[in-house]
């Protein structure tokens, strides 16, 4: 351990920069990586309580003022997701694009992603399990100060599943 540690300050004393450091380098106001990784920490324990099983995300979705959320891509939002789920695509969130799904930040909002499902891999395409949607939709919202988040935990079968589902997928 001791000789890893002064490895490191000798290849920082060399000139080889860490990637934080080089951020210090190459400043951006809009972009903070140690805010974002003190965001995910407070959200990982935070998600750990918000999770929920099918049933319970069922009867959350019928309570008033519950909105079921989907941050997925247009194109396969529009082929397949539970039906009555609210829809923006995560590369379009902004805190205006927010407030026109979620008015109140106090809203409580269920997410689910492509990992959530199996069955249905051309709308529903599994993900890497460290790039899972959910995990960055859960950190987005909570970013942009939306705290009532409850993410769909398990993963289901959608031919087996309780959920209700639309979309031209459904059609066919």
């Amino acid at each position: 351990m001791k000789t890893m540690v002064a490895l490191a300050v000798v290849l920082l004393l060399a000139g080889s920069v860490s990637p934080r450091a080089e951020e210090a380098v190459i400043p951006n106001r809009m972009i903070d990586y140690p805010g974002f990784l003190q965001n995910a920490e407070t959200v990982g324990k935070l998600r750990d309580k918000h999770r929920v099983s099918e049933a319970e995300f069922i009867r959350m979705a019928k309570e008033p003022g519950t909105i079921v959320f989907d941050a997925r891509s247009d194109s396969k939002f529009a082929m397949f997701h539970i039906k009555g789920a609210k829809h923006l695509s995560l590369p379009d969130v902004t805190a205006e694009e927010l407030a026109k799904v979620f008015p109140d930040k106090s809203t409580r909002i269920l997410i689910y992603c492509n990992n959530n499902f199996v069955n249905e891999p051309t709308a529903l395409p599994a993900k890497a399990i460290t790039a899972s949607l959910n995990l960055y939709t859960f950190n987005t919202l909570y970013s942009y100060g939306y705290t009532n988040v409850y993410e769909l935990g398990p993963l289901i079968d959608v031919k087996k599943s309780g959920l209700t589902f639309e979309g031209s997928l459904q059609s066919n």
